[in-house]
């Protein structure tokens, strides 16, 4: 037994040694290869050296060897960083001077906008001032003449000569006397025009208003206007302004009034007058620019000759016809009421009757001509027919004044013209063009606008 552990003791110690050997083998092979590829990896300088230059790069470092001057290289930044921050300096210095002149432009436009609105109300407070003035002063004169023919009446009917007939006729002939002067002032300022006058002047400003807002709305957005576009636009909203104000004038002294019984019937003008027309128009050779073509402008030219052939020249009949109308009547009341005065006086002097009672017709007859005047507003009738010419006046100088502009950019955009044309005319977009067609322009029996 012991012999047997003795022989497998012996094996082992073999087997382990010779193992061992083997280790002590393959890490001495380990470490030769090593040191084998350190000797390859890690050359000596001289060979390094030697490389470099049979190769040719020492050319190369003395060629890139400037790029890398510390000094020069500052010199070269510090001039890029110059140049940018002028660069900088100037564009921003452009900007500010632009955005500047926007917002000075801005600010006038504001103050424009403020005077538009102060004015909206002192139109609206002289409207229903004016229109209280129509209806307490008819109303007056009315009773004060039907009064005094009431009195003429009773003078007449009394058979006694004694002071009361007397007082009576005298009271009637004073108060015919008053309601002549009173109708001679009424119908000379027409407050029923008056009035009309200033509703349509309260309209007209709240345009103006909402145009001078829509344009603040796009200089704010946009910041790239020029000052000769800022200028141009504060120039044509106090334009605008003043030629409103011109008008539609408010005072009624110093002469400033309208004429209420002009000679002739002329259409009102509420804008200023072009000054920018192209004369040297030409025909346009284009299919289609900014909304534009030949067809459109075709279509433009037919309509304001419609306008022109049906609309104005009845709106021109028409206030003709208002015009005589009111003048046949402002001169007929304080006529009736004149001769009813005196009719009373020649009563009182000589104590006939006949007078008195030509002061009880005058004076019914003057009550009903100042009803029709003054309660049926003719003034009113006749300053509505010289708006609507006014309006007719105007469509036929924007077609005309946008179809000069020989520049089509500089136009509105046509789509959108002959939509803004259509709604004027109180028509649709087909309904014009079949207005402007050639086959219902020969034979014109219907008015282009719709809405007056």
């Amino acid at each position: 037994m012991s012999s047997l552990q003795l022989l497998a003791s012996t094996l082992l110690f073999n087997n382990s040694s010779s193992c061992s050997n083997i280790k002590s083998k393959q890490y001495s092979s380990t470490l030769s290869l090593k040191r084998i590829n350190c000797a390859i990896n890690v050359p000596k300088a001289s060979s390094t050296r030697k490389l470099i230059v049979d190769q040719g790069l020492h050319k190369f470092k003395e060629t890139t060897a400037p790029l890398f001057d510390k000094n020069k290289n500052d010199n070269i930044i510090k001039i890029l960083h110059d140049n940018e921050d002028d660069d900088a300096c100037h564009s921003k210095s452009t900007a500010d001077s632009s955005s500047k002149t926007t917002n000075t432009k801005i600010h006038e436009l504001y103050a424009v906008l403020e005077a538009v609105s102060d004015r909206i109300e002192m139109h609206n407070n002289m409207k229903e001032q004016r229109d209280n003035w129509n209806t307490l002063l008819l109303n007056s004169i009315n009773m004060i003449t039907l009064t005094a023919s009431t009195m003429a009446g009773v003078a007449a009917a009394t058979t006694a000569h004694d002071g009361s007939s007397f007082a009576l006729k005298l009271s009637s002939a004073l108060l015919f006397s008053a309601a002549t002067g009173m109708l001679l002032v009424m119908n000379k300022i027409q407050p029923s025009q008056l009035a009309e006058e200033q509703r349509n002047a309260t309209r007209l400003f709240k345009q103006l208003h909402s145009q001078i807002q829509t344009t603040i709305i796009s200089l704010i957005n946009n910041n790239n206007n020029s000052s000769e576009e800022g200028d141009e636009v504060v120039k044509g909203a106090i334009e605008k302004v003043l030629a409103l104000d011109k008008a539609y004038p408010l005072p009624l002294l110093g002469g400033a009034m309208l004429e209420k019984l002009p000679s002739k019937f002329e259409p009102a003008r509420w804008w200023p007058s072009p000054n920018n027309l192209l004369k040297n128009g030409k025909v346009l050779q284009l299919d289609n620019n900014n909304g534009w073509n030949m067809e459109l402008e075709r279509e433009m030219r037919e309509v304001i000759e419609v306008v022109k052939r049906k609309d104005k020249e009845e709106y021109e009949r028409l206030g003709n016809m208002a015009l005589k109308m009111n003048k046949g009547l402002a001169i007929s009341g304080p006529l009736l009421t004149g001769i009813a005065a005196l009719g009373c006086v020649a009563a009182f002097l000589g104590g006939d009757n006949n007078g008195a009672m030509v002061g009880v017709v005058g004076g019914a007859m003057a009550a009903v001509v100042n009803a029709i005047e003054h309660g049926g507003q003719v003034g009113m009738v006749f300053e509505m027919y010289r708006n609507c010419g006014g309006f007719f006046q105007l469509l036929e100088e924007e077609v005309e004044a946008t179809l000069e502009e020989n520049d089509l950019d500089k136009r509105e955009n046509g789509e959108l013209f002959e939509m803004n044309m259509a709604l004027k005319l109180g028509t649709s977009v087909s309904q014009l063009r079949q207005l402007a067609s050639p086959l219902h322009t020969t034979h014109i029996h219907e008015f282009a606008s719709k809405l007056f």
